[in-house]
């Protein structure tokens, strides 16, 4: 587990008087210690609600034991039971001074490593060969970085892996149309949409090309030298433009991390044999099938997976099964998570079946797919030009780049090429906080208008936090003093630290539920936090020197904080606006 905040701290003290009391052993995180917004309390204890009927107790008697055998007087004020069972906890000052001040040595803000670190691969964005990336495929590019980002900084051991679709009948017809045109590795295709499109003009209206093109793709799958030569080309001048928008947007991925389904084509026959081999194939209308139990139509007859057609061609199926079985096999990763858009949920959940029937995974080896919503216009619909067309995903990130202009302060001193940094920071953070912000599993609408917003849940919001906070210490003119100690005097600046102190909790839950949101949700919680202490705790104009020193540092912990949790959704946060 990654917590280590406050709430592991109160979890194993629950924990240890739950022992003591009733001989009963549980884990600090099952002691089901969380937030609480109740007025007077800081946390809250549920797990006598959850432990009461195991044990055949009332709920409140439960907590009463606990309270009873809670050794937790150095921490907290006297805990108070509420309701059926719940146990309010609130913080002593001085504990809680202490807890905040021990972050400010901390490299990583008490988030420690996992003790249990993982191999992880990741599938995300996964664009098609020859044509560029559109607004569909933001989602799983921006999503599947946070999840690189988060699970890394936890400890774990990351592969991203982008299974470009590359391979295929089509790929005939565009080497046949880059032979006509005399295209080649010198000469970039400033459009792969129109590429793509006339060279299916062409299939759909040249018998003579189809013929050729249909020659191509045999020419291809038999590893033809010339043939495979200008695959290549076709395939690295796609990989211009998807960089591009990598490069942009600030993800990591790059040709090294390419599995294409090309790449898995030399492992199909031999996934096939295995399947067989086990008997798990079953022939249907001449086609090669797996049955996943459990999966059936409305009728109730049975949901097939074509692992090879009729005609003997592969399908989508038995690319996913080969790259199950590669990761698993050859790459020895524990973890496999799969980006991809909801409406192929029912398809990954037939994949992981037979793929346990296959014994490819397992209670080690385990596979999720991570399904997101869809981007809407403001109409409701699917998100789209004016004219009803797919929007061009590098459109709509330099549209949110000159939209960043429009927010900055009018006072700004930034200037020139700084200045074009900040809108690039601005801008695109915007977008990926709108995506993240938003529950994984849902539809959103995409308004500039709310996404840009200097108010609300959005990245310009805490971003505009941070530089205010470092625009204090700079007005300040001064360093405090290490050794200062925390004085939290003020509500708000109570409030505040305790915000601090629960950002382990805060990535934990993006990590156990791979919610980035839950992250998000945080920041700005944090940042609103900080607005309050803005508002009531002068520092520049505090009362005593060590007062404007306490109130540096926490200055410089939330700095640190928002910093660090912009950084792991993948989003600046300028040091000036």
């Amino acid at each position: 587990m990654l917590r280590g905040d406050v709430g592991l701290e109160l979890g194993q003290r629950v924990a240890r008087a739950l022992r003591v009391a009733l001989d009963v052993d549980i884990t600090a995180e099952e002691a089901l210690i969380r937030p609480s917004n109740r007025d007077g309390a800081d946390y809250q204890c549920n797990v006598a609600m959850s432990l009461a009927k195991k044990i055949g107790k009332n709920p409140r008697e439960v907590a009463a034991l606990i309270v009873e055998h809670l050794d937790a007087q150095d921490a907290i004020e006297t805990p108070e039971i509420a309701g059926p069972g719940f146990i309010n906890l609130k913080l002593r000052r001085e504990w809680l001074e202490a807890q905040a001040a021990n972050l400010l040595g901390d490299d990583r803000l008490g988030v420690p490593k996992t003790d249990e670190p993982r191999r992880i691969a990741i599938d995300y964005s996964s664009p098609n060969v020859a044509k560029e990336m559109h607004v569909g495929h933001l989602r799983s590019t921006i999503i599947g970085d946070a999840f690189c980002r988060l699970l890394t900084f936890a400890g774990h051991e990351v592969i991203p892996h982008n299974h470009l679709g590359d391979w295929g009948t089509p790929f005939g017809m565009l080497i046949e149309h880059l032979t006509d045109e005399g295209q080649g590795a010198e000469h970039e295709i400033s459009d792969l949409n129109a590429f793509y499109q006339q060279a299916r003009q062409k299939f759909d209206s040249d018998p003579g090309f189809a013929d050729r093109a249909r020659r191509r793709v045999v020419l291809l799958q038999g590893g033809d030298e010339a043939t495979l030569k200008l695959w290549h080309e076709l395939v690295g001048e796609s990989q211009r433009h998807f960089n591009q928008i990598y490069e942009l947007l600030g993800i990591g991925l790059s040709a090294g991390d390419n599995y294409g389904e090309s790449f898995y084509n030399p492992y199909l026959a031999d996934t096939i044999t295995e399947l067989q081999q086990k008997g798990l194939i079953e022939t249907s209308d001449g086609a090669l099938c797996v049955f996943p139990p459990g999966f059936s139509n409305r009728e109730g007859d049975r949901l097939p997976l074509i692992v090879r057609k009729s005609d003997g061609g592969y399908g989508y199926a038995t690319t996913d099964f080969a790259t199950v079985r590669y990761w698993v096999r050859d790459r020895k990763v524990d973890e496999l998570i799969y980006v991809v858009g909801t409406p192929q949920s029912q398809h990954f959940q037939m994949i992981f079946a037979t793929s346990k029937q296959a014994g490819w995974l397992d209670d080690a080896h385990t596979a999720v797919h991570t399904g997101f919503g869809t981007i809407l216009g403001a109409d409701g619909k699917t998100i789209r030009t004016r004219a009803g067309g797919t929007i061009k995903l590098i459109d709509l990130l330099t549209e949110a780049v000159e939209n960043s202009y429009k927010v900055m302060p009018p006072t700004s001193e930034v200037e020139g090429e700084e200045k074009d940094a900040l809108a690039r920071t601005i801008g695109l953070g915007a977008v990926k906080y709108a995506d993240l912000s938003n529950d994984r599993e849902k539809d959103y609408v995409f308004t500039w208008e709310k996404m840009l917003a200097t108010t609300g849940d959005t990245s310009v919001y805490i971003q505009y936090a941070n530089a205010r906070i470092l625009s204090i210490g700079r007005k300040v003119g001064r360093v405090p003093a290490e050794n200062t100690p925390l004085v939290l005097q003020e509500q708000a600046e109570r409030e505040l630290a305790l915000k601090l102190l629960q950002l382990p909790t805060a990535i934990q839950a993006a990590i156990d539920e791979l919610a980035p949101h839950k992250l998000t949700n945080y920041l700005f919680e944090t940042a609103t936090a900080f607005s309050a202490f803005y508002n009531d705790c002068p520092v520049a104009t505090a009362e005593t020197q060590e007062l404007q020193d306490s109130r540096l540092h926490l200055l410089t912990l939330t700095s640190r904080v928002l910093t660090l949790g912009l950084s792991l959704l993948g989003i600046g946060a300028p040091e000036r606006l």
